[in-house]
């Protein structure tokens, strides 16, 4: 093989590599470190607005319905901390009815939805956390269980500080249950002010 071939074969593959560095850049996955806020852990996965749209403080934008997973990852703490990092995210984007939505029943008759916004409504640079928790199983039900901590700004920069429980809950694969059964819901939450 002469020096103009090997040369050719040689810089061929620095040139592909070139020509395609910046698709691979746009193409990296994202991971969340989900001991790190929630917000911060999202911020680069945004959507843009649609058009119109004001982004304003609990105007249902962005979309925080947790996402879709396999129905093998449903059922794991991955499907579980799937919802937690919705449910943080929300309150970190100040969208109030979209965490209360996520709540069950349950825990709904402890905050009507009024008594949840006025919560939070006076507070800024809301951060959640919830530190890997612990999965355990019963007669038909999984359940996912966790610490919960909310810090924030009130009104006159003062700092807030939530502490709580989340326990969330799903069906476990059993004939009869619907797909709202099988995914996680937050069957209860406890938040008591520590300041």
């Amino acid at each position: 093989m002469n020096s103009r071939n090997v040369f050719a074969l040689a810089v061929a593959p620095a040139v592909l590599v070139a020509c395609n560095s910046e698709v691979s850049r746009t193409d990296e996955a994202v991971a969340f470190d989900l001991d790190q806020p929630i917000a911060e852990a999202t911020a680069s996965s945004e959507p843009p607005p649609p058009a119109g749209a004001q982004n304003d403080i609990n105007d249902g934008y962005p979309d925080l319905t947790p996402a879709e997973l396999t129905p093998e990852a449903e059922r794991t703490e991955k499907g579980a901390r799937n919802l937690i990092l919705s449910f943080g995210r929300a309150l970190e984007l100040r969208e109030w009815d979209q965490a209360w939505e996520m709540l069950a029943d349950r825990s709904k008759v402890t905050w009507s939805s009024e008594e949840w916004s006025r919560m939070f409504a006076d507070l800024t640079d809301i951060t959640v956390e919830a530190p890997p928790g612990r999965m355990e199983g019963a007669a038909g039900s999984s359940f996912y269980s966790t610490d919960l901590t909310i810090t924030a700004n009130g009104a006159e920069g003062r700092p807030i500080r939530y502490e709580g429980k989340m326990i969330l809950r799903r069906a476990n694969d059993i004939p009869g249950a619907s797909a709202a059964d099988l995914r996680w819901h937050i069957y209860d939450l406890t938040l008591d002010a520590t300041h």
